[in-house]
């Protein structure tokens, strides 16, 4: 199976520049009840993935940092103490599961490195249990002509 049967392209996700503001960061989150988001450098390359984590280790680790003066924080300033890895879109699935396991989305690129959109752990949870739900309904369709034979 090809992984870009999973994918939700860029234009359907929240990313946000690295050269945006820690504020402008935590604005958006809060508006879309995000917990991580992508971000992307200025040439459109995945750099890596910000988390409420992050930001909240960056407030309690800067002196005089308050939610008033984030705006002086560019997002390439905070470090993030997880490396939320890529996958390739020409990835195999083996690839994508291992990710997906410890990552709740993982972040897709072309075969230049730009960013192309997201896979979501649910996505691909939610695939699994259809086909479970398909296999265990034609088992029972099995049963029942083996029964009545």
């Amino acid at each position: 199976m090809n992984i870009a049967f999973f994918l939700t392209p860029k234009n359907e996700v929240v990313c946000e520049n690295q050269e945006s503001t820690m504020r402008q960061v935590m604005e958006k989150m809060e508006h879309y009840g995000y917990t991580a988001i992508p971000i992307i450098n200025r040439e459109g390359k995945y750099v890596g993935t910000l988390t409420e984590g992050d930001l909240l280790w960056k407030l309690k680790n800067t002196e005089s940092l308050g939610f008033k003066n984030t705006e002086s924080i560019k997002v390439k300033e905070i470090k993030r103490r997880i490396v939320h890895k890529s996958v390739s879109i020409t990835s195999n699935i083996e690839s994508l599961i291992s990710l997906a396991v410890s990552q709740n989305f993982v972040p897709v690129t072309d075969d230049n490195g730009t960013f192309i959109g997201i896979i979501k752990r649910s996505d691909i949870i939610n695939y699994c249990f259809k086909e479970m739900e398909k296999r265990k309904e034609l088992q029972l369709q099995q049963f029942a002509m083996y029964d009545e034979g």
